[in-house]
């Protein structure tokens, strides 16, 4: 295969400083309504990438559930890899990927659990299967089999067959940023990119980037 044959030209609309909102967290929130305007699937779909104290890295997919002027929230199991890793590293970056719109948000900060209250109403609101799941489930930690899975599954499903109580080993995490960044694929890989930077006084520098 000639992957330098894999090849597509970006089509976006110009991003520039002037242009943008002075609230990153507004102007995500005018490209995240685009992205449901334009029908995309999943656009709330993120890569969450972690990192050990000395530095080894991991990314995974993760699915956005919340966010406002404190930060955006996702839920995990906190033993899993990402939840060990983020306890002793509570440094992360999320990455959102718009194929359709050419977009791509960078965003890293700092992350910390959110309330119990608010991992509990959020855990009330997923399906029973996904919340037996999330109780059965040691994530990250090595299975022998399928079946032993699907036991563990069953035992709990005898045991609560309406309601699962919230592990809590489960539960969400807010990433506060404190850098953001905006990009636009461009024709000719001229492309836009726009970062914010949080100062000392929790307010936002705009600064355009080179593509």
């Amino acid at each position: 295969m000639n992957f330098a044959a894999i090849r597509e030209e970006y089509q976006g609309e110009p991003l520039d400083t002037s242009t943008v909102h002075p609230d990153p967290i507004e102007q995500f929130r005018r490209w995240f309504d685009e992205t449901l305007q334009a029908g995309i699937y999943q656009p709330n779909a993120m890569t969450l990438a972690t990192a050990t104290p000395d530095g080894d890295p991991s990314a995974r997919m993760v699915l956005l559930k919340g966010f406002d002027a404190h930060g955006f929230v996702f839920f995990t199991n906190y033993l899993s890899r990402k939840g060990r890793e983020l306890a002793a590293n509570p440094r992360a970056s999320l990455v959102f990927y718009w194929e359709e719109l050419h977009r791509q948000v960078c965003i890293h900060g700092h992350v910390q659990p959110v309330s119990p209250a608010e991992s509990e109403e959020y855990f009330q609101t997923r399906p029973y299967e996904a919340r037996l799941g999330a109780a059965a489930s040691h994530q990250s930690q090595p299975l022998p089999s399928r079946a032993d899975f699907e036991s563990a599954m069953a035992q709990l499903r005898a045991a609560y067959p309406v309601e699962i109580p919230r592990p809590e080993h489960w539960g969400g995490y807010r990433l506060t940023p404190d850098r953001i960044e905006f990009w636009q694929g461009r024709e000719s890989r001229l492309h836009d990119r726009v970062q914010y930077l949080r100062t000392p006084s929790d307010t936002w520098d705009v600064i355009r980037l080179f593509p």
